[in-house]
């Protein structure tokens, strides 16, 4: 069974400064170096219509797993995550991310809208985890969740302090 989370999150950088960050190679490299590097770029390219769309993934090798997915999974387990942010109208951006986990029952898939509220930008995002396996999948899904809340806000301020510095 799946779980869907619906969450929120506000930044001091406006919409129009965060999708000029995502359309740099530079910053998703730095991302992904400021947080583990674990995660490798595979793809990154840019539409006609401003689009950006980036595939990163993830090698989460027994040593970097929770432990409760090392006792599932013993054999190397990877996590690709396939993202699309598109500009839908003056201060919106549209998010569309998936992730699916190669080596394990795993997938996930979320929608983010970056609005402007009257100062900085505000995300909304509802994402759904399903993990198919029998007894646990519940706990992974959870725990995927509880991450992904944790994270966002923590990835939001990396990206409104490489705005500063790189702008």
């Amino acid at each position: 069974m799946a779980r869907t989370f619906d969450f929120s999150v506000e930044s001091t950088v406006s919409v129009e400064e965060i999708h000029s960050a995502f359309a740099e190679e530079d910053y998703w490299l730095a991302r992904l170096a400021t947080f583990g590097g674990i995660g490798k770029l595979d793809s990154f390219a840019i539409d006609t219509s401003g689009a950006v769309h980036v595939v990163i993934v993830q090698d989460l090798r027994n040593d970097l797993m929770p432990g409760l997915f090392a006792k599932l999974y013993p054999r190397d387990l990877a996590v690709v995550q396939d993202e699309t942010w598109s500009l839908v109208g003056s201060g919106l951006v549209r998010g569309e991310v998936s992730t699916a986990a190669r080596g394990a029952p795993g997938s996930g898939s979320g929608t983010v809208l970056l609005a402007a509220p009257p100062s900085g930008s505000r995300l909304n995002c509802t994402a759904t985890a399903k993990v198919k396996v029998p007894l646990v999948g519940g706990k992974i899904e959870s725990l995927v969740g509880r991450q992904m809340v944790e994270e966002t806000p923590v990835m939001l301020r990396f990206t409104a302090q490489w705005i500063m510095e790189n702008a």
